[in-house]
């Protein structure tokens, strides 16, 4: 049924993008460099960010470029962290969880594609976590490794040593998606969101 030329049309539903990253700045400052113009960019391309909600470290510099640049910012973060990462409550959405499960799975149900900029134990904890739903599949969404200085060249290779010692089967690899530069990664992402 083709609607009326002269109805108003609903708006585009506004993508979302899951971003996971240090709460720690790290020791290369083209890291935080990497985190503000992701930020930025989301908001140039008008996708939401969803990320832990913290003010500190990367996270912290991706939600304030995001903001700044007029991005909606959607924030999940435990209770037990609300000190520790200093919750940003001047986020579009602020919600606190009860633990880091949940905020995992309300920042995964919240968005279509998955960043991981540089981090910590935590940030393979979601990265490993949404790669493992997407090896036995539970969901298709996009991983993208923002390989900023060659940071996740360790874990790539940890990746293909996990194959080729018969512990997963090389599809797995295919599953992430490694990109250079944020620009290489905005072109992938509206690639795949069809923007």
């Amino acid at each position: 049924m083709s609607q009326s030329p002269n109805r108003p049309q609903a708006p585009a539903a506004q993508h979302s993008i899951c971003v996971y990253c240090g709460s720690r700045s790290g020791a290369n400052p083209n890291y935080a460099l990497a985190a503000q113009a992701t930020g930025q960019m989301l908001a140039a391309r008008n996708w939401r960010l969803v990320y832990g909600a913290g003010d500190v470290g990367l996270m912290g510099e991706v939600a304030r470029s995001a903001q700044a640049a007029g991005a909606q910012t959607f924030g999940v973060i435990p209770v037990h962290l609300l000190d520790f990462e200093v919750g940003k409550r001047d986020l579009s959405t602020f919600i606190i969880t009860e633990n880091m499960h949940e905020r995992k799975k309300v920042m995964y149900m919240n968005s279509d594609a998955i960043v991981v900029l540089p981090g910590g134990a935590g940030s393979l904890d979601e990265l490993f976590e949404v790669l493992t739903w997407r090896q036995i599949g539970l969901h298709s969404k996009p991983i993208y490794l923002l390989n900023t200085d060659g940071y996740w060249e360790p874990l790539l290779a940890l990746m293909h040593h996990i194959v080729a010692e018969g512990f997963a089967d090389s599809s797995i690899l295919d599953f992430l998606t490694t990109v250079a530069t944020v620009t290489d990664l905005e072109a992938a992402l509206a690639d795949y969101l069809g923007t």
